[in-house]
């Protein structure tokens, strides 16, 4: 979840779909509420421990922050200097997704497709959104981290694009990279107040409309394909749009010619497919156990 998180088009939601932990998730997140706070307030630790779900968050938090902290720099260069290649990746990954989740719709019904169509739509607009200026301040990145952390665990929409489009996603990546500790945790009290307040929603979504839930994550999972399509044409938008964007879709273009790149571009988008059809079978056979 935390190497999907570092790239602005890919969602830890949807890996956390993948491997079947993500209805989990919600509720574990859900379980911080005003009672445990009560519990904290009054110092009472053995029963707070026991309200919420701190084993699972605590695995899970310390598994996205060691990816996030080891594969920022990594990935920030991947984005700049071989971005066919790893866009090409993701895009096997998130196509793949949208196939494994839909999976999970118990019964098909008009409603359902409709459901797909209008997330499909939804996400497919939203990605082409061209990045634009936003105020520097720290209530601002607040904000950003609220709404970032929103769109982070809902599959196929990508918290660090919502970051991109906010035009704060290269500021927060450079705090992690340079170990900026005002902005991170700028940023992590608002991701903090958004996750738990967006994470109630969720969960009365899962048990009141299900079918319709994963219908409509299907489908922003498919009309995020838009951003993670690995060629683009840049050559009709100023400069400054480009490096604003760093990646955000703009003219998606089939490739005018088949060489090495091209080919490793489609065996890596091969691959994540691949990997996300293991990763769903593998989560498939330990939720039975």
């Amino acid at each position: 979840m935390g190497a999907a998180d570092v790239v602005p088009g890919v969602s830890g939601g949807t890996m956390a779909f993948i491997l079947g932990i993500y209805e989990e998730l919600i509720s574990a997140i859900k379980s911080f509420d005003l009672q445990a706070l009560n519990l904290f307030r009054r110092f009472r630790i053995r029963p707070l421990l026991d309200h919420v779900a701190w084993r699972f968050m605590l695995a899970l938090g310390a598994g996205i922050l060691t990816a996030i902290f080891s594969l920022a720099h990594g990935l920030s260069w991947l984005l700049d200097n071989k971005p066919v290649l790893i866009w090409s990746f993701f895009f096997g990954l998130v196509l793949a997704s949208a196939v494994t989740v839909s999976r999970r719709i118990e019964t098909w019904r008009i409603t359902a497709w409709v459901w797909i169509l209008s997330g499909t739509v939804g996400a497919y607009l939203l990605v082409g959104i061209v990045p634009f200026e936003t105020p520097k301040t720290g209530w601002f990145l607040f904000f950003s981290g609220a709404l970032a952390i929103c769109a982070m665990i809902l599959p196929g929409i990508s918290g660090s694009f919502v970051l991109v489009l906010l035009g704060k996603y290269h500021q927060v990546l450079q705090a992690v990279n340079q170990r900026d500790i005002v902005t991170l945790a700028t940023v992590a009290a608002g991701a903090a107040l958004g996750i738990i307040a967006f994470s109630r929603f969720l969960e009365w979504l899962f048990r009141n409309w299900r079918d319709g839930t994963i219908a409509f994550l299907t489908g922003l999972m498919l009309g995020s394909l838009r951003k993670v399509w690995p060629w683009k044409d840049w050559s009709i938008h100023p400069l400054q749009i480009q490096e604003a964007g760093k990646g955000a879709p703009l003219i998606n273009v089939f490739p005018d010619q088949i060489n090495l790149e091209v080919v490793m571009a489609f065996c890596l988008m091969a691959l994540g497919i691949g990997i996300v059809f293991l990763m769903d079978r593998l989560g498939r056979a330990l939720s039975r156990q």
